[in-house]
């Protein structure tokens, strides 16, 4: 019988209970009974070799390859997207990521579920494009810093934001998720500008449609207007109707 010494810990628990049962001694000088004593402490070494080191190191390996393939699934799908692929499938995806697709649906039902776990782990960093500044000063000043800021915003996430566009019609979770970032951003509007609580319901409305992100997208990208001039845009369009 081969016993794996491989494990240096478990090799040395060998030797320790085969030094404590026989002492230091040739294997050839002992008994029947003591062979079979060696033998069956050997045995019992091999199996907590096989039980215990080889299936647990062999099942955190698998996992941890597992953990590996599905965070470069979902590195691959924003990659893809950031470099204009909008509605990436899942073998383009697959293709990026380094895996097949079996290993794609074996951890993502379904593009829905993709998309689902992805929002999970990038929310924090969007609504951080977002949340945040100096909120203090003067009506004009509060006004000019909340639209650069949310002007950043929409311009880090150009891409993500034409891709829901593009698949909210297809997918209930990024219609969601979509309704739930512009509750957040709506609600943080009133925060850096209390003034808008005094509008009227249309007037408010209006005040969304100004701010959003496609107006930010019309700008930019349809009516081809650079960064500073679309900031602009925003701010004067807002301070007409708050400043007069």
């Amino acid at each position: 019988m081969s016993v794996n010494t491989a494990h240096p810990v478990s090799r040395n628990g060998i030797f320790a209970a085969i030094i404590a049962h026989f002492g230091v001694v040739n294997v050839l000088t002992l008994g029947a009974r003591d062979i079979g004593k060696l033998v069956a402490i050997l045995a019992r070494a091999q199996n907590k070799l096989i039980g215990v080191a080889g299936p647990v190191a062999s099942g955190d390996g698998r996992r941890q390859r597992s953990e590996r393939s599905k965070q470069a699934i979902i590195e691959a799908s924003f990659a893809l997207i950031e470099e204009g692929i909008l509605a990436p499938t899942a073998q383009q995806i697959s293709d990026r990521a380094g895996v097949g697709i079996r290993s794609f649906f074996r951890h993502f039902s379904d593009m829905e579920n993709l998309f689902a776990t992805a929002d999970e782990l990038s929310r924090k960093r969007t609504e951080g494009l977002f949340i945040g500044g100096d909120r203090e000063g003067t009506l004009k000043e509060r006004l000019d810093r909340a639209i650069e800021r949310r002007a950043n915003g929409y311009e880090d996430q150009k891409n993500i934001i034409m891709c829901i566009a593009g698949q909210r019609w297809r997918y209930e979770i990024l219609r969601n998720n979509y309704a739930r970032y512009q509750r957040g951003l709506r609600k943080d509007l009133d925060n850096w500008l209390p003034e808008l609580r005094k509008l009227s319901r249309d007037e408010r409305e209006s005040v969304d449609a100004m701010t959003s992100p496609e107006m930010w997208l019309r700008l930019r990208e349809y009516q081809g207007l650079g960064k500073k001039i679309s900031i602009k845009i925003m701010v004067d369009s807002l301070s007409r109707l708050l400043l007069g």
